[in-house]
C-alpha cells in the first residue's frame, strides 16, 4: 500500500504535488487504516506550503468521483450552483442562499450544496432545514422538485461518505484554528455537477487559483468571487459594500478583475447592512426579503442580493450582461414572484 509519509516529505520541501500524487494523497486521506497523526502531517504541511490550482482540482475530481450520484443528470447542464467557502468571520446574512432563491424563481435551475454552519451562527442547511426543506430528502424528491420548483438542496455530510474518516483530524485542526484544503473542497464538489457556478471564497489570494482549479473540473462558465467589505474585513461573496475581485473559468476565462455594483445600476452600501443573526433572526430576514417591498430589509442587503443574482443568471446564460441580469433579478423579487415561489417550496416539503 502507498504511504502519505513520503508526499508529505515532498510538501515539506516546499516542492507543490503533480496531479497524480495529490489524487492518491486523497485517495489515502479518506482510507480507514491510514492513521489519523499522517493524515494531519500531510494536510498541515499542505496548508503550509501553500495548495496550487492542480493539487486542489485532483483532490476535488478524486472526491466527486466518491460521492453519492443524486441521478440529476436531466438538469445539470443548465444548472448552476450558488455558494461560498465559508470562514471569512463576517457574520453575514444568508446572501447566497436568498440568491439561489430568487435564480430559482426566475427558471434557471439551482443545485444548492451545502452544510451546516461552522462559522457562522447560521449555516446554509440550518436556514433550508428552518424553512421546512428536508435535509434527508430522498433523490426521486430532489428530481421532484427540479421539476416543479428549479432547485434541490444537496446536504453535503448525506453526499459524501467517504469524509467520515477524515472528519476527526478535520474538526481537530479546525479547533485549533488552522485550515486546510477541505476549506476550500466543499464548493468544488457538488455531487450534481452543475454547469455553471457563482464560488465566494474567504481570501483574494484564492480567487484565480479557485478559478483555475473550476476550469480543470470542466465546468461551462462561472465566476470566483472575493469581497473587501471596508479596511480589514473579508468576505466569501459579492456585494455593493466596498470593493469586490473576480476572476472567471470557462466560457467566462477571460473575466479578471473587479465588480463595481455601479456599472449594473446599484448603488454602494454600508457592510452593517449585510450583518445576519441566528437561525430564527435569518428566517425572519429572509421572508422580509422575499416579500418584496422596498423597505422590508435593508436597502444594501437587498441590492447585494440582487448583484449576485444578476451574475448568476449572466453566467447562466440567462441575461446578456450583470445589469439585465439584476434587472431581471428585481423584477422577479419586486413582483412576488420569489416570496410565491417560497410558498410552493413549504407546499412542496410538506406533502412529501
Amino acid at each position: 500500500m502507498q504511504a502519505l509519509e513520503p508526499l508529505t516529505a515532498i510538501l515539506s520541501t516546499g516542492a507543490d504535488l503533480e496531479a497524480d500524487q495529490a489524487t492518491v494523497a486523497a485517495e489515502l486521506l479518506i482510507r480507514s487504516d491510514v492513521s489519523a497523526p499522517a493524515k494531519r502531517a500531510f494536510l498541515l504541511a499542505l496548508a503550509r506550503k501553500g495548495e496550487t490550482a492542480t493539487e486542489v482540482a485532483a483532490f476535488a475530481h478524486a472526491f466527486r468521483d466518491h460521492a453519492v450520484d443524486p441521478a440529476v443528470g436531466e438538469w445539470a447542464g443548465r444548472a448552476i450552483d450558488v455558494c461560498g467557502t465559508g470562514g471569512d468571520g463576517s457574520g453575514t446574512f444568508n446572501i447566497s442562499t436568498a440568491v439561489s432563491f430568487v435564480v430559482a424563481a426566475a427558471g434557471v435551475p439551482v443545485f444548492k450544496h451545502g452544510n451546516r454552519s461552522i462559522t457562522s451562527k447560521c449555516g446554509s442547511a440550518d436556514l433550508m432545514e428552518a424553512l421546512g426543506i428536508r435535509l434527508d430528502a430522498p433523490h426521486d424528491m430532489l428530481r421532484d422538485s427540479l421539476r416543479e420548483l428549479n432547485f434541490c438542496f444537496f446536504f453535503a455530510p448525506a453526499y459524501h461518505p467517504a469524509f467520515k474518516e477524515i472528519m476527526p483530524v478535520r474538526r481537530a485542526l479546525a479547533e485549533e484554528g488552522q485550515r486546510t484544503i477541505f476549506n476550500l473542497l466543499g464548493p468544488l464538489i457538488n455531487p450534481g455537477r452543475p454547469a455553471y457556478q457563482l464560488l465566494g471564497v474567504f481570501s483574494k489570494d484564492w480567487v484565480q487559483p479557485l478559478a483555475e482549479a473550476l476550469g480543470e473540473l470542466g465546468l461551462t462558465a462561472g465566476l470566483v468571487a472575493h469581497g473587501r467589505p471596508q479596511a480589514g474585513s473579508a468576505l466569501d461573496e459579492l456585494s455593493c459594500a466596498g470593493e469586490n475581485f473576480i476572476a472567471g473559468f470557462g466560457r467566462l476565462a477571460s473575466v479578471v478583475g473587479g465588480l463595481d455594483p455601479a456599472d449594473a445600476g446599484l448603488p454602494s452600501c454600508e457592510f452593517s447592512e449585510l450583518n445576519g443573526g441566528d437561525v430564527e433572526a435569518n428566517l425572519a430576514t429572509m421572508h422580509a426579503l422575499l416579500s418584496g417591498a422596498p423597505d422590508a430589509v435593508p436597502a444594501g442587503l437587498r441590492d447585494s442580493v440582487l448583484l449576485n443574482a444578476g451574475v448568476a443568471l449572466w453566467i447562466a446564460g440567462a441575461a446578456t450582461d450583470v445589469a439585465d441580469g439584476v434587472s431581471k433579478a428585481r423584477q422577479t423579487l419586486q413582483s412576488g414572484a420569489v416570496e410565491k415561489w417560497l410558498q410552493r417550496v413549504c407546499e412542496f416539503y410538506k406533502k412529501g
